[in-house]
């Protein structure tokens, strides 16, 4: 499996049967090293509703033809808008033509700002776990550090794709917490440098990192690895 970052906590997965975008901001994102006319892919996954994550979505499901996966709210909010959807909830799983998708607890926020005086609700956020090409991803959407990552972890991990901007989400201390309680193979942070507010050495973080045992590499806008 090939996974691309495109940026803030957008990834882009390309598996033997399918292409998989996750978050797509892609539109706005001053880091974001392509432009979402030039993205192909036959589904997109949402973590939640804020619009630093749900950003391209329903332009690329219409323009691919892609299925829309996330909370029961988001997926709805979406078929109401045309686009071909598959509603899940946190604990729930179903399995797709290229794996399976489960959506796991996250400690965050959900809405999308259309109007900042009445945002419109968009259900609990999540994080996401991927089984493909007997790969086991995991992208923690928006969260702070939860205790029951530890049972997150219990899948195997190969892939952990965590946030560690801080003010919004956990930051680079509590990321730490995190890889002891989830125990991947190997983890990509995300979430951090789009804007000043979340600016972090990432570097420094997978010093930190290695030093407790944990493998970490930052990737930049636009470059990619091999699960």
């Amino acid at each position: 499996m090939r996974v691309t970052y495109f940026g803030h906590s957008c990834f882009y997965l390309e598996t033997a049967t399918a292409r998989l975008i996750i978050d797509p901001f892609l539109t706005g994102n001053s880091v974001c090293p392509v432009k979402a006319a030039d993205v192909r892919c036959d589904y997109v996954l949402l973590s939640h509703g804020h619009d630093d994550h749900v950003g391209d979505a329903l332009a690329l499901a219409q323009r691919c033809n892609a299925t829309i996966i996330g909370n029961f709210e988001i997926s709805e909010y979406f078929a109401a808008r045309g686009a071909q959807t598959h509603g899940l909830n946190p604990g729930g799983g179903h399995n797709f033509s290229f794996g399976r998708v489960k959506l796991t607890l996250a400690h965050h926020s959900s809405s999308l700002g259309e109007n900042p005086l009445a945002p419109v609700y968009l259900g609990s956020p999540c994080g996401i776990l991927i089984t493909a090409d007997g790969r086991h991803i995991y992208h923690a959407g928006d969260t702070a550090l939860f205790l029951d990552m530890q049972l997150i972890g219990r899948a195997g991990l190969d892939l952990a794709l965590l946030p560690i901007g801080d003010n919004f989400t956990m930051g680079p201390d509590d990321a730490l917490e995190a890889l002891a309680f989830l125990k991947p193979k190997l983890t990509v942070p995300m979430h951090y440098n789009t804007w000043p507010v979340i600016a972090q050495d990432a570097a420094d973080f997978a010093r930190r990192a290695d030093l407790q045992g944990h493998a970490v590499r930052p990737l930049k806008p636009g470059e990619s690895l091999e699960v």
